[in-house]
C-alpha cells in the first residue's frame, strides 16, 4: 500500500498515478465548493456535478505527477467526451485513496477498492 495516497488505476488509455495531496484537495475544495467528504458523498449518491467528476480525475492526475496541461488534454478527452456515469468510479477511488488510504489488497490489483455500485473505471469500455 502506498503511504502518500498514490493509486494507480487503469483508467482511460493507460495505467495512470492519481494522487490527493493536500493542495489538490484544497484546490478541489475550492473548485467544486464542497469539503472531500461532501463531495464523495455527492459521487456516491449520484447527485454530483460536472466539476465534481473533472476537477477530482484533473487533480489527481496532476498530483500523480501529470504535467497540469497534460491533465487537461486527457480529462477533456476522456471525460468531457464520453458519458459522465463512466468517469464516477475513478473519482470515487480519487477520493477514497485521499480520505482513507489505497485500499491493501495482495495482489495490487486496483479493482479491490471499487466502490460496489461501480462496474467499471475504464471510460473507453464499450
Amino acid at each position: 500500500m502506498s503511504t502518500d495516497a498514490r493509486i494507480e488505476l487503469d483508467w482511460a488509455d493507460g495505467t495512470y498515478a492519481f494522487r490527493l495531496a493536500i493542495g489538490q484537495l484544497a484546490e478541489l475544495q475550492d473548485k467544486t465548493d464542497a469539503g472531500p467528504l461532501v463531495l464523495f458523498e455527492r459521487l456516491r449518491t449520484g447527485t454530483w456535478r460536472v466539476e465534481d467528476i473533472t476537477n477530482t480525475v484533473r487533480l489527481g492526475l496532476i498530483g500523480g505527477g501529470m504535467p497540469p496541461a497534460d491533465a487537461l488534454k486527457k480529462v477533456r478527452t476522456y471525460v468531457e467526451e464520453r458519458p459522465w456515469t463512466e468517469n464516477v468510479p475513478a473519482a470515487m477511488m480519487i477520493l477514497m485513496a485521499a480520505l482513507y488510504g489505497p485500499a491493501e489488497d495482495d495482489a495490487g490489483n486496483v479493482e479491490a477498492a471499487e466502490p460496489e455500485s461501480a462496474s467499471t473505471i475504464s471510460p473507453t469500455d464499450g
